[in-house]
């Protein structure tokens, strides 16, 4: 008997192809990168999963899917100072699932999103406020860099034993009051006014150490110029004396000595009178007489 023919049986057979196509359709399914995926059967956790392709009992398991990248959570908050001024802070934080405990977050708080708004957000709140009470306002906008590794040692405690890890807050803004704000600001040009004109000072002063070290240094070579030249002489002085010396020495030793110091002393021109054999008769030589006594 064709079964097209019975509505009954058709629809039967229809409905068993179609809940069987059906079945094989949600019998698969997919975990993308970046998260991972937690297996519930009637409601209750029975395992984790990881990126790739996973089959599953159909109408009987379910998947949830958490995501392990980096998350980052914004708050906005009014806060005061150590000195007690008024603010608004807008703090972030960057954070991440520990992929090992997702399955153990799902089962404690039901899912990121009520993670967040339960714990997440609350402490960093609280931590930030904390944090920002321990500086005075013109630090803040000076160095805020040591109030957010403050945000950071608190939320780290704060989220101790916690399945997640934090990785690193930041403020991203701090709004002060108008008329103190224009006050820390006169303060900060106050401050870096002085500090240019500690830093004129000290290039002055070490410019003036440099021309009294070039001067000294100056002098110095001077000196020792006037040392040098002044031992040269001395010691042209002593070698000369101890030269005339010497000669002197062996001049004196020797018979022609006497001799010698006449030529040195004779002025070249010969003698124009002579004694003659008489000793009472003295003689006066011509030029000519003059030039043969020479020849």
């Amino acid at each position: 008997m064709n079964p097209l023919n019975n509505p009954v049986k058709f629809a039967v057979i229809a409905g068993a192809a179609l809940f069987a196509l059906l079945a094989i359709v949600l019998s698969y399914y997919t975990i993308p990168e970046g998260h991972v995926g937690v297996v519930k059967r009637w409601s209750k956790a029975i395992a984790q999963v990881e990126p790739g392709l996973h089959f599953k009992v159909p109408f009987m398991d379910f998947v949830e899917q958490i995501e392990v990248r980096q998350r980052k959570n914004v708050e906005e908050l009014a806060a005061a100072t150590q000195n007690q001024l008024p603010i608004t802070a807008k703090v972030s934080i960057n954070w991440t699932v520990n992929v090992e405990s997702a399955m153990a977050l799902f089962i404690k708080y039901g899912g990121l999103s009520q993670f967040e708004d339960r714990i997440l957000d609350p402490k960093l709140r609280s931590a930030a406020k904390a944090a920002l009470s321990k500086f005075p306002a013109d630090q803040l906008i000076r160095n805020r860099q040591a109030a957010v590794s403050r945000i950071m040692e608190n939320m780290v405690a704060e989220l101790e034993g916690f399945p997640v890890t934090i990785n690193s807050p930041q403020i991203e803004n701090i709004v002060l009051p108008p008329v103190y704000a224009q006050a820390v600001l006169q303060k900060e040009q106050a401050r870096e006014n002085a500090e240019r004109e500690k830093h004129n000072l000290e290039r002055q002063r070490l410019e003036a150490l440099q021309k009294v070290n070039t001067a000294e240094a100056e002098a110095s070579a001077k000196r020792l110029a006037a040392d040098a030249e002044a031992y040269k002489v001395t010691v042209e002085a002593k070698a000369e004396a101890d030269a005339i010396r010497l000669v002197t020495e062996q001049l004196t030793q020797s018979p022609r000595y006497i001799e010698l110091q006449r030529v040195k002393q004779w002025n070249g021109v010969l003698p124009r009178t002579a004694l003659s054999g008489d000793a009472q008769v003295l003689l006066s030589l011509g030029a000519d007489a003059v030039g043969k006594r020479a020849d």
